[in-house]
């Protein structure tokens, strides 16, 4: 009693302490945090003129943006989809509401009807898009799917997106055009002609060795053209991969087990307390069932010929009796047994006609409403008219055949190989004969087929095999966690290229790593390497390991280059072509003396050549390549004018004009400002949005959670 007496006394003292530490704990964890800003910046993963664009958000997007994609694109390919979309809305938006453009409900009900028009589910008895339908779809979801409403939702907002977009380009794309005196032009360029007599001296004539470039200039070409060698943060690393592959060890127990599978065995069954003799693979009736049972490949009965058969055991194999086995043997990533179980004469090919009759359903269906039983009735039909008139195939595969392949062409499939159609179709037309006509059900639906044609009888054998993946055992896998340890361990303390040298394990350096790339050479997607060049605390020369699909890599970052110019060694790909070419051109230019042609072309050891009909629409010269600084120069010269020195693309030129054609005119150029007008608004789509991107701020964290 005394102790709560005592506690009571004190208890705004108390409440006071315990006020005092919560806030003291709020606070550092404000601190710790950065505050609220921090969190701030934590959720958002770009900022776009001023407007930040939330992470979770973005990761439900990069979440659906991947399921659509399927298996046919990487999770950074999929936020890169996501980002260029969000820089699209945003940039674009801006636009819209400086510009007051706004889509009202009646456009886009319009625009709901002209897309969903072709759409079954919206469409009366008669096919027309019924909008009562429509109403009726979205009242439904509304009530009982609310993901359904919601993707509905998606759509709608998606469509009014659209509209309002193409409302803003088609406003940019009406202030595009051509006056007719750029008509006029075009066609100048495209009609007139000048006739010329020139010498080249081509680059190709200093060899490149004969020109030195210094690092310097290669760094002050670079600074002085500072805007186009910009250079993005990239990383280099250098790493060893350790492989989990079989030993040869692995592999002989392997062997043993699969050979193992050939004789009968004798085990105790628990269900009837006796010995029970189980039937090996040499001496088993139903070798599918014991496939299927035993092997890491099921059982695959279609009739192969010899050159369907591994190459290594196809002479083997093919010759075997019916029921000889031979193995275990070696076929790539497999040891195999294989039993021949049935032979028989087949064609090596096939010719064949079909007639694919369809039902609502299927994927073949189209906008039929058929049943299957119709289907089928419809079938049986067109077989029969075919059967008393054979000439009516073609005729009734181009009103009733569901293939769009091949109905135009009356059905004709050509000729094709075994396997190379689904099992029923293909089993009719290798069992049967030439003229044969039948009626077969597959996925697709019912086959009316003719055999137009068979090649090449010969013996097929039917080979059932039993096949197990050879993989590292638990022990080689220890193994080689075991000696990626050592080494990660080892090359921490010495030279990580010695320590994989001492080692006998190849060394691979991957370069100019960009912050979001996701692909190391030889190993494929492996963002997590990338993320780990790219934090701020790993130094040059850390040394990490990564589990991949085929083991581990030990990875070492042996640089890091910022944002930026240029090195000197990142721009010389680049700049010393370019500088190489201007110490040419100096140095061909000293070689031209004279005032003729003919005379230039002495003192530089070449010829005189030609060239005729030139327009500055191709200006492409024969025996010379395409030069429009020639060929423009040459439209400015009077008729026996000689040119000063021209640096093409190819070489320096001095020409002579010596002929010009003037084109004879129209009455009217409203024709080329035409074309000229289509093609300035073909590039709005694409050409505004880079440029409203290249003039937005934006501030790009994605490389921080991807």
């Amino acid at each position: 009693m005394a102790v709560l007496n005592k506690i009571r006394q004190r208890s705004i003292f108390l409440i006071v302490i315990i006020a005092l530490a919560l806030f003291s704990f709020v606070l550092a964890d404000l601190i710790r945090n950065g505050g609220a800003i921090s969190q701030k910046a934590e959720n958002t993963i770009a900022t776009i003129n001023g407007e930040d664009i939330d992470r979770t958000e973005f990761a439900k997007k990069v979440e659906a943006a991947s399921r659509n994609f399927g298996g046919n694109g990487s999770s950074i390919q999929a936020v890169n989809y996501v980002w260029n979309q969000e820089v699209r809305q945003v940039v674009f938006q801006e636009q819209f509401e400086e510009l007051g453009i706004k889509v009202g409900e009646d456009q886009v009900n319009q625009l709901l009807e002209e897309s969903l028009a072709n759409n079954p589910t919206f469409q009366n008895e008669a096919g027309v898009f019924d909008k009562a339908k429509m109403q009726e779809y979205v009242a439904n979801v509304k009530a009982t799917s609310p993901q359904a409403y919601q993707q509905w939702l998606d759509y709608e907002t998606s469509i009014s997106k659209g509209a309002v977009e193409e409302t803003y380009l088609n406003m940019i794309k009406a202030g595009v055009g051509s006056t007719l005196k750029e008509g006029e032009l075009a066609y100048k360029m495209e009609n007139d002609n000048v006739d010329i007599k020139f010498v080249q001296l081509p680059f190709s004539s200093i060899q490149d060795s004969e020109v030195t470039v210094s690092d310097a200039e290669i760094k002050s070409y670079i600074d002085a053209h500072a805007s186009q060698y910009k250079a993005e943060a990239s990383r280099n690393i250098s790493y060893v991969l350790f492989k989990e592959v079989a030993s040869a060890e692995d592999e002989s127990e392997i062997m043993t087990k699969v050979a193992a599978l050939l004789d009968d065995k004798v085990q105790f069954s628990e269900a009837t307390k006796t010995n029970d003799t189980v039937l090996g693979f040499k001496n088993v009736e139903n070798a599918e069932q014991f496939i299927n049972q035993y092997s890491a490949i099921k059982f695959d009965g279609r009739f192969k010929f010899k050159k369907d058969l591994p190459t290594s055991v196809a002479d083997t194999i093919y010759n075997l009796p019916i029921g000889g086995v031979y193995g275990p043997y070696k076929d790539g990533e497999y040891v195999k047994l294989s039993k021949v179980i049935a032979q028989k004469q087949i064609p090596d090919s096939v010719k064949a006609s079909h007639i694919l009759v369809s039902w609502e359903g299927l994927r073949t269906a189209g906008d039929t409403k058929r049943t299957k039983e119709e289907a089928k009735t419809l079938a049986d039909s067109i077989a029969n008219v075919i059967k008393s008139n054979k000439d009516k195939f073609s005729e009734l595969a181009v009103a009733f055949s569901s293939d769009s392949s091949n109905k135009d062409k009356g059905g004709d499939l050509g000729y094709f190989v075994p396997g190379a159609m689904v099992p029923a179709f293909n089993d009719y037309c290798f069992d049967n004969e030439v003229g044969d006509q039948g009626i077969v059900e597959t996925q697709f639906g019912y086959h009316v087929i003719r055999i137009e044609d068979q090649k090449n009888e010969q013996k097929a054998i039917q080979v059932a095999t039993v096949a197990q993946k050879i993989e590292p055992s638990e022990k080689t896998i220890n193994t080689i966690f075991t000696e990626t340890t050592k080494f990660q361990i080892a090359a921490r303390d010495k030279d990580f290229a010695e320590v994989s040298k001492e080692n006998g394990l190849a060394v691979r350096p991957v370069n100019k790593i960009k912050e979001l790339d996701e692909n190391i050479p030889g190993v494929g997607s492996q963002r997590s390497v990338v993320q780990w060049a790219f934090k701020e605390e790993v130094k040059v020369g850390e040394i990490k390991r990564f589990d991949v699909p085929e083991g581990y890599i030990v990875a070492q970052l042996t640089g890091k280059s910022e944002k930026g110019n240029m090195s000197v060694e990142e721009g010389s790909a680049v700049v010393k072509p370019i500088l190489i070419k201007e110490k040419k051109v100096e140095m061909l230019k000293n070689k031209i003396s004279g005032s003729t042609i003919e005379n230039i072309a002495s003192s530089a050891s070449q010829t005189v050549k030609t060239a005729s009909a030139l327009n500055m629409k191709t200006p492409t010269i024969s025996g010379a390549g395409t030069e429009p600084k020639v060929v423009g120069t040459a439209f400015a010269l009077e008729i026996g004018a000689v040119s000063g020195p021209i640096v093409g693309n190819n070489g320096v030129y001095v020409i002579e004009v010596t002929k010009s054609t003037p084109a004879s005119g129209l009455d009217t150029y409203m024709s080329y400002a035409v074309q000229a007008t289509k093609a300035q608004s073909g590039l709005v789509n694409s050409k505004v949005f880079e440029a409203l991107k290249e003039a937005a701020e934006i501030e790009d964290k994605r490389a921080k959670f991807y």
